[in-house]
């Protein structure tokens, strides 16, 4: 418990900069449907859209619409009494989850929007943890009140444990034959009757109501009053705080990040929304506040890289939160990591849509355009001094692979630049060519992730690819020694070609590779000539009797002759290739597949079941320990081949929730045998899916 510093003061009109708000949560929550509510309410377009029928501002890309999901980040400037903001409406899927997390960076706060459901509160505790380990503001909107079928009384305890910070009921239902058609607001003790897409009447606390309203108001200030010994002290002394000093606390409060404030309504009828906008308008601090927790000086000049976006017309826009001071149209800005571009041009994105601006200035959300060498998630800055960095959260490893391969070779070139521009609008992309399978892999968090890229990759660009199935990096080694002479002799006319050597050939410990040296005594090979059958013996083991790389042998060049006129260096490279294929058949060649190092985080309750998963697959559990700074999760650790982990990601979201994530490196190599070799050496790993 502690006191407070003094009352909150009110910022006045003329200095009060444009606010950021990102509005995140589960999947399907309705996050869209409330920003599209908002900014219908606060009258920045004509009427709210519905995602349903596909006329909603936010979800507006043509990827969003055939899917009927948010898959990038939507943004929208309104103006409520005076105050301006914009609304960030972040990607609920944890596939397309990195857009939210960077532009959380830059925010004000966080609405939290989720459906009155207990099955919500893994997926809650990823995204609460989230906001609180950042320190950003946050409230929690119960969406969907229309839907509820159970008392929120006993829901907030059911949530409760997704979140380390007090959930704060600020309002309850008035219920009437069990649809909810009101509120009370726990603050002011004022009774609202709900109107469609409309402002809520005021109307006389319900008789049956009144002892549950001082019931709840009074858990609401004794949780308040855990950090305000004045108010602790009124209560204790049985008197009623001022309407005052209630607000002041829920505003400090919620701006110290002490307290969840938890409000409720139905995004998609409208109701509880202006509420949530006077919530938004009086409580959520200012970008100097931001700026301040970000580290950045007010003196900086700063901007925050949100998102890249390509567009047809207008070029690259890199769409910032403008931290401290100004930026106007042609300044030239740095970024911290060396990047330097003039800025071409300010837009103000409204959904799928720019709007020409003159200028950027603190608090403003904008798009800059132009800045070619500016990277997602870069800080810049105007100065000309070095360029402080907002720390940012590096992307998830990707869970998923996609092999590359062209309906049109023509289309190489522009592929790779088409990829780049991908990649540049999302950084969890990531684009790996695999030397061992010669494979271009586009990486990714999901099956809808990746699809939907390549989806882009084709409208925006053009390019169209056949998706192929990852190929795995199969090795293959001995278990036996031999020694074997190769000798290549040729006569064509004038010099021939003469090389003779004696190779002798045994298995390595794994881990080994490729090992050759030569006991060579009485020049039977010359020196100079010794590299050369090195060179022959590095050639054969790229693809072995087995057809993969060949590893963990040892190659020993012990005997062999030459010709004074014949012999050269080519001679004996092929001579040291042909001893190599005439002896590893006759070591007894055995596949090696790759093995990963795998730790899994998942909810307590679903361990057993992901042990399951983990034996069906092959792996070979490790062990579990409780997951670091995690309440109720888990780690499981645990070798699997790399073979059985390609779908991994799939099945386990499906029994967590859609929050078990996973990530791994390779850790060895094992012998494959029986059927599943078999099926491997007949050469279908790679198939067009």
């Amino acid at each position: 418990m502690g006191s407070k510093a003094g009352a909150t003061t009110t910022t006045p009109a003329a200095t009060r900069s444009a606010r950021c708000i990102a509005l995140i949560g589960p999947y399907l929550s309705g996050k869209t449907t409330l920003f599209e509510a908002l900014v219908a309410r606060a009258g920045a377009i004509p009427r709210q859209g519905s995602v349903k029928d596909k006329s909603s501002l936010g979800d507006g890309s043509p990827e969003a619409r055939a899917h009927g999901m948010s898959v990038e980040l939507n943004a929208a400037d309104i103006d409520f009494l005076g105050d301006r903001f914009t609304f960030l409406d972040c990607p609920g899927s944890i596939e397309f989850q990195h857009e939210g997390t960077l532009a959380l960076t830059a925010c004000d706060a966080a609405i939290v929007v989720t459906e009155p459901d207990a099955k919500r509160v893994p997926a809650l505790q990823v995204i609460l943890k989230d906001l609180e380990d950042r320190g950003i503001p946050h409230f929690l909107f119960l969406n969907k009140i229309d839907k509820f079928d159970t008392p929120v009384r006993e829901l907030i305890p059911v949530l409760q444990p997704a979140s380390s910070k007090p959930l704060v009921l600020r309002q309850i239902p008035i219920w009437e034959k069990g649809v909810a058609t009101g509120f009370v607001d726990l603050a002011s003790e004022r009774a609202y009757h709900y109107n469609a897409h409309g402002p809520s009447d005021v109307i006389e606390l319900p008789s049956d109501l009144v002892s549950r309203e001082q019931d709840a108001r009074f858990s609401m200030l004794e949780q308040l009053a855990d950090y305000d010994d004045d108010l602790m002290e009124k209560l204790l002394s049985d008197i009623s705080p001022e309407a005052e000093m209630v607000f002041n606390d829920l505003t400090q409060e919620f701006s110290d990040g002490l307290i969840c404030p938890v409000l409720l309504g139905s995004a998609e009828n409208g109701n509880g929304i202006l509420r949530l906008l006077k919530a938004l308008r009086h409580e959520v601090p200012f970008v100097a506040e931001t700026a301040k927790r970000l580290g950045i000086d007010d003196t900086a000049n700063s901007a925050f890289i949100i998102k890249s976006l390509h567009t047809g017309h207008g070029g690259k826009l890199s769409l910032a939160r403008q931290l401290t001071g100004n930026v106007k149209d042609g300044a030239t800005v740095k970024s911290a990591a060396g990047g330097e571009d003039r800025v071409s041009g300010f837009h103000a994105m409204k959904g799928q849509d720019a709007e020409k601006r003159q200028a950027a200035a603190a608090g403003d959300t904008i798009a800059f355009g132009r800045l070619e060498g500016i990277a997602t998630g870069e800080t810049v800055s105007t100065e000309k001094d070095g360029v402080v960095a907002v720390e940012v959260p590096k992307a998830a490893q990707p869970v998923l692979s996609f092999g590359l391969g062209l309906k049109d070779r023509k289309d190489e070139v522009k592929m790779s630049a088409a990829l780049n521009k991908l990649m540049e609008e999302d950084p969890s992309l990531t684009l790996d060519h695999n030397q061992d399978t010669n494979q271009v892999l586009l990486r990714g968090q999901g099956e809808m992730h990746l699809r939907v890229a390549l989806e882009r990759l084709a409208r925006k660009y053009g390019v169209e690819v056949i998706r192929l199935k990852p190929a795995i990096p199969y090795k293959e080694t001995i278990r036996k020694s031999v020694e074997v002479r190769g000798k290549h002799k040729k006569q064509s006319g004038g010099h021939g070609q003469f090389g003779d050597v004696v190779l002798n050939i045994k298995p390595l410990p794994r881990g080994s590779g490729v090992q050759f040296q030569d006991t060579i005594t009485g020049g039977v090979v010359p020196k100079q000539l010794i590299p050369s059958v090195q060179y022959g013996v590095n050639d054969y083991v790229k693809s072995g009797p087995l057809g993969f790389p060949v590893v963990d042998i040892s190659v020993t060049l012990t005997d062999g002759s030459f010709h004074a006129v014949d012999s050269s260096d080519m001679a004996f490279r092929q001579a040291g290739r042909l001893a190599m294929s005439e002896g590893m058949p006759q070591c007894s060649p055995v596949l090696l597949e790759p093995v990963m190092q795998v730790d899994l985080a998942v909810p307590s309750e679903a361990t057993a079941k992901v042990n399951g998963i983990i034996s069906q697959r092959r792996g070979q559990i490790l062990g579990f320990d409780s997951r670091p700074g995690w309440s109720g999760w888990d780690v499981v650790s645990a070798h699997i081949p790399q073979s059985e982990i390609e779908d991994l990601i799939i099945e386990l979201r499906s029994v967590t929730s859609g929050v078990g994530s996973y990530t791994a490196s390779f850790d060895h190599l094992a012998e494959l045998t029986g059927r599943l070799a078999d099926q491997v050496l007949a050469g279908g790993q790679v198939a067009a899916e």
